[in-house]
């Protein structure tokens, strides 16, 4: 029979070095069988216990792992999901359609904001409303990604018509089907060219 794990308060067995297999890859990767941050089950058990029970008003902001973007996700099945999405399903039921987002009143889901309260299924169109309304949605030249300031914009449209899109895509450095866009209103002043590459 294998001794037990020699961390205190585990209970599985020894694979080596005299910690269980768990503790035995926090070591070889950080020196440490504590090392490297809490167990997966530990994401779980905050969002059933704390996450689903949780009514408050505030913002509960997610404790462990996120995306780049901000938002707080979870492995289930070993595969990750972002929380909100997960709360949303939760309460109120599955999303309309596969595209509806989970979408925060607060405007806070960058922020890792998983409150139940916070959460409803909304379309993009929509989500993308609130976030102008919450004032998080990154707008114009303002964008990293804008290859166009709001002055570049109005010139493309007052110069339909008088040159090709691919003349014009030259000109501003941006492709046919960014100027396209501009000329049929899907890109408008406040998206200042977002998308549009060579």
């Amino acid at each position: 029979m294998r001794s037990p794990c020699t961390v205190p308060g585990c209970v599985k067995c020894s694979a080596g070095l005299g910690y269980c297999a768990a503790h035995l890859r926090r070591f070889h990767l950080h020196g440490d069988p504590l090392g490297g941050g809490p167990s997966p089950g530990f994401a779980r058990k905050f969002y059933e216990d704390v996450v689903l029970s949780y009514d408050g008003d505030e913002c509960l902001i997610w404790p462990f792992h996120r995306t780049a973007q901000g938002y707080g996700v979870m492995n289930v099945d070993r595969r990750p999901q972002i929380v909100s999405r997960l709360v949303c399903t939760e309460v109120k039921g599955p999303p309309p359609t596969p595209k509806h987002q989970a979408a925060h009143s607060c405007g806070k889901g960058k922020s890792g904001c998983v409150t139940k309260g916070h959460l409803d299924w909304k379309t993009r169109v929509d989500n993308e409303a609130d976030k102008l309304e919450h004032g998080t949605r990154i707008r114009g030249e303002m964008h990293p990604k804008a290859k166009l300031t709001d002055a570049d914009v109005a010139e493309i449209i007052s110069l339909k018509g008088t040159a090709s899109q691919s003349e014009l895509g030259r000109r501003f450095e941006v492709s046919r089907q960014t100027i396209g866009e501009i000329h049929r209103g899907e890109k408008r002043l406040n998206a200042a060219g977002m998308g549009g590459g060579k």
